[in-house]
């Protein structure tokens, strides 16, 4: 009599689930060999995904941060705006002119048009 295990029975010992087979890890790492292939796509995506979350929330804080520097720089055209309009006012003009010691006045009498005479 043949007392080699044959192929056959050692493959029907390795399909036979047994308690100590699944305290021991067997069949995890029975199933963990037949999954190989879908365990790295898995982890790949997974990997891909956390990547993906971290490159928007960096654009998200981007975005933030150009909208407040946004908001800061349309305040200072607005207040640059408001002090040039101030300064170019006719009266903060005049108080600028007579302060320098300089003898120009503001007109009494309206301005009025020279007209030249062209030959025909």
């Amino acid at each position: 009599m043949n007392t080699e295990p044959t192929q056959e029975n050692v493959q029907r010992q390795e399909s036979r689930i047994t308690w100590k087979g699944v305290l021991g890890g067997e069949l995890l790492v029975r199933l963990m060999r037949r999954q190989t292939g879908m365990i790295i796509l898995v982890v790949l995506l997974v990997i891909l995904y956390i990547d993906n979350r971290y490159s928007s929330q960096q654009e998200l804080i981007e975005i933030d941060k150009l909208k407040k520097e946004l908001t800061d720089i349309k305040y200072d055209a607005l207040t640059i705006s408001s002090e040039l309009t101030e300064r170019s006012r006719q009266s903060r003009i005049e108080e600028y002119i007579s302060s320098e010691g300089t003898p120009l006045e503001t007109a009494t009498t309206p301005p009025y048009l020279i007209k030249e005479e062209t030959e025909e």
